[in-house]
């Protein structure tokens, strides 16, 4: 022991500490600590509540700080009374330790700020009910929108778009207008919209109006076809004339139909009005490309963050769009912390990262072998990792990537295996599977993990 070291005392169950030990071996060197182990009597560590832990902790504990582990229930500070020094719950998988202890991934202090405004559209608004229009723009606001845009559908007349509109400012949302017919707009900006999307050169004789009596109102301007910036350029001068507030949209298009130059578009745009409010909509990338839309928003955000474009508008339309608003939240905060600190944006936001898990752990063959060894009752345990599912008890141990054939196996040695707990194994092993064919981490009674759309499971074993 090096006495200018602190002295940390890891509580653990017998299962569990073999593989505490080989962790600490490695781990406290590197994060300047000594590292000592209490193996209480009780063989899962998971199963530790705070008050059965202070009535077995071993005597004359001379440690600075003790972890207990992540799972341990109740009140910790019975805990830290008992040993008389300060007490901390653990990471739940000890294969985190390393993170726990000051290389953790994830956000830094003061992480979290973003400059970019999100505008969520509500598509073919005037087939909706007020209703749903509603509970629609407080799932947006719930997943980050900042702002609702009322989309409207060419070739009619909403004439209940004033109503939606001030029951929406009546729940406290800030409103865009998405229409080129006059009417709808005027009655729109009448009830208390704020932003019109959009104009060019075929409605901006109507802008005059709109300022008289809506001085406060913003429109944005777009090209007469997304090619021509000539003719945003014109648009702009007719809107700096008439003094409105306005903010520009080169137009993103799909992949296919103009991707590459629409980008070129808004670097053009931006050297052409380098001092311009610039908005992207980037629903003809999420919503019209085969892919998951997380990276995709990531990859977006960090070029609207480089380049000063400061406000999005996106939907949720399509299936895989559907958590669009809530991946661009935090896809903004991420990117706004990598261009402002000029920092890698890597290791700072695990909620992107859905498909796959940022790293693997593995507990090897002999680690397996080694905690198997140790089990003496009949409770499964199952891991996934290297391509196997291994389950075992202390009757018996298999593996492979045949969950069917584990089964016979476990049934063929296992005359009491009932129809509940056969139900439970088929149920871990449909989540190991999806692990192993995925690339994610499987850690029996939790959910694998999802980023953001991570939802907590609750174990039903009963042992």
């Amino acid at each position: 022991m090096n006495p200018a070291r602190p002295r940390i005392l890891f509580v653990t169950g017998k299962l569990a500490e073999p593989a505490l030990r080989r962790v600490l071996a490695d781990l406290a060197p590197r994060a300047g600590f000594d590292a000592e182990v209490a193996v209480l009597n009780i063989t899962v560590a998971a199963l530790m509540t705070a008050n059965w832990v202070a009535r077995h902790l071993p005597p004359g504990i001379a440690a600075d700080r003790l972890i207990l582990p992540g799972f341990c229930r109740g009140d910790i500070a019975e805990v830290s009374s008992a040993a008389g020094i300060a007490t901390e719950l653990g990471p739940k998988d000890l294969r985190d330790l390393p993170e726990f202890f000051g290389k953790k991934s994830g956000p830094p202090p003061g992480y979290g700020m973003f400059d970019i405004e999100i505008l969520a559209e509500i598509n073919h608004a005037p087939a909706k009910s007020s209703e749903a229009i509603l509970a629609e723009a407080r799932r947006y606001r719930e997943s980050g929108a900042d702002l609702i845009d009322l989309g409207c559908d060419p070739g009619g007349t909403w004439v209940a778009v004033g109503d939606v509109v001030r029951q929406l400012k009546a729940d406290g949302f800030r409103v865009s207008i998405d229409s080129f017919n006059p009417t709808e707009v005027e009655a729109a900006l009448e009830a208390g919209a704020e932003l019109v999307l959009s104009v060019n050169s075929t409605n901006v004789e109507h802008v005059r109006g709109w300022y008289s009596h809506f001085p406060a109102a913003e429109v944005v301007a777009i090209p007469d076809t997304p090619s021509d910036l000539d003719s945003l350029a014109r648009t702009v001068d007719v809107l700096k004339e008439i003094g409105i507030k306005h903010r520009l949209d080169p137009i993103l298009e799909p992949i296919g139909f103009g991707f590459a130059a629409s980008l070129g578009r808004y670097l053009e745009a931006r050297r052409r009005f380098p001092d311009a409010e610039l908005m992207m909509g980037v629903g003809n990338l999420t919503e019209l490309t085969d892919a998951d839309t997380a990276g995709v928003n990531v990859i977006i955000a960090g070029f609207c963050q480089e380049l000063g474009v400061r406000s999005v508008l996106t939907t949720e339309v399509i299936n895989w769009a559907r958590s669009a608003v809530r991946e661009f939240d935090l896809a903004r905060r991420l990117v706004f912390h990598a261009v402002r600190e000029k920092v890698l944006p890597k290791r700072l936001e695990p909620g992107l990262v859905l498909l796959r898990d940022p790293k693997l752990f593995s507990m090897g063959d002999e680690g397996l072998r080694e905690l198997a060894a140790r089990v003496t009752d009949r409770n499964y345990r199952i891991f996934a990792e290297r391509g196997e599912i291994h389950i075992f008890n202390g009757n018996i141990y298999v593996h492979g990537s045949d969950p069917f054939t584990l089964f016979e196996q476990m049934l063929a040695a296992d005359a009491k295996l009932d129809a509940s707990h056969a139900f439970y194994l088929g149920y871990e092993c449909a989540k190991a599977v999806t692990a192993l064919t995925l690339g994610k981490n499987y850690t029996q009674d939790q959910s694998l993990r999802w980023g953001f759309l991570t939802i907590p499971e609750t174990s039903h074993r009963n042992g």
